[in-house]
């Protein structure tokens, strides 16, 4: 079960949604009867996957498959086609009309569809492919817009949101902060940074026992300690996940697979993007855990407790997998149009993965 074993279906997946334009959840906010237009109208570059933000974030799926494997995805002529269909639906006019709509429309996708384009923003422009690294010119103005309303977003929030769905904080600003680094914006790295400490730096005994709800696909308890992995320096991290995971203990509800009993049901299966999204974070808290050595933090007394951590979450994180990977690539619309990112993400995760 390696990210490599997916990438031919996976990618199979994401040309299976550029090409699928309905149905499409625009989620437009119209300002009078004249404000009428298809979504291919309002957004010609991710018009499809069901709506903006899962065709966004499979853009991005198609990025990081090309650089991983370029290979596998040769034969068939499948990496062809995912450039290809980059390069028509990440032209430079159309990145620039979805910028110009972004800004007219400063709450629109806030923060989970910012922070998964900004991601692809990112990708692109690291890409060692010459055809997709191509592209990132075309990206200015969308990044521009999305970081300015990010930095305004952050500074008039006096609490962040929670739950488990795309309005989390947590998720977007780890999202946002890493394509902040890549992309050169200290600015924005240090605005994500002193909202996240502001938000999170002094929570304390997650209560993970009132995780799950029955549309969630993050763990909020998760996403958080996530992005605290990525904000706080090893030693500083270490310290604040020994008291935010004081109450995770094996065999904690959160470390096991949720169920789905109706895979017709569009929020239902958010079930199965939990498992995919919980584990990711599973070993990249661990993985940052690991990265300051287990006996870095003997000195305050944590060391037992920190080893636990990295044993809980690495041993929980294979065990996520499966029924999301099974949905990621079925016939099931209602799964197929997102899950695959999740997946892709969770495998490049794991510990396996890292070596």
């Amino acid at each position: 079960m390696t990210a490599a074993d997916y990438a031919e279906r996976f990618a199979r997946v994401a040309l299976a949604n550029f090409a699928q334009h309905y149905p499409y959840a625009a989620h437009h906010t119209t300002s009078g009867p004249g404000d009428v237009a298809l979504p291919s109208e309002l957004h010609p570059a991710f018009a499809s996957s069901y709506d903006w933000h899962s065709s966004v974030h499979m853009h991005w799926l198609a990025t990081r498959l090309l650089d991983a494997e370029p290979a596998r995805l040769a034969d068939g002529g499948l990496a062809v086609a995912l450039e290809d269909t980059l390069a028509a639906n990440l032209s430079a006019g159309n990145l620039a009309a979805e910028a110009a709509y972004l800004r007219a429309h400063p709450l629109y996708e806030r923060p989970y569809g910012w922070a998964w384009a900004l991601a692809l923003a990112a990708s692109v422009t690291t890409s060692p492919a010459p055809a997709i690294a191509a592209l990132a010119p075309g990206f200015a103005p969308l990044t521009e817009v999305l970081f300015d309303h990010v930095v305004d977003w952050v500074a008039r929030a006096p609490e962040p949101v929670r739950h488990g769905v795309h309005g989390n904080s947590a998720f977007g600003l780890r999202l946002v902060l890493q394509a902040a680094r890549v992309l050169g914006r200290d600015d924005v790295e240090k605005a994500v940074v002193d909202s996240a400490i502001r938000w999170f730096g002094a929570d304390r005994a997650w209560p993970f026992a009132y995780e799950r709800s029955g549309q969630d696909f993050l763990s909020p308890g998760f996403a958080e300690a996530d992005l605290m992995a990525a904000v706080l320096d090893a030693d500083g991290f270490a310290s604040w996940a020994v008291g935010f995971f004081s109450e995770l203990a094996p065999g904690a509800r959160v470390l096991t697979p949720a169920t789905v009993l109706d895979q017709h049901d569009g929020q239902q299966v958010h079930l199965y993007g939990l498992g995919l999204s919980t584990s990711a974070a599973c070993s990249r808290v661990a993985a940052t855990l690991r990265s300051n050595g287990i006996g870095g933090t003997s000195g305050n007394g944590n060391k037992g407790r920190v080893a636990e951590l990295i044993e809980l979450l690495e041993s929980a994180a294979p065990g996520l997998l499966p029924a999301g990977l099974e949905a990621s690539v079925s016939e099931e619309f209602m799964s197929s149009h997102w899950l695959a990112t999740f997946a892709w993400d969770a495998l490049t995760a794991l510990p396996s993965a890292r070596r």
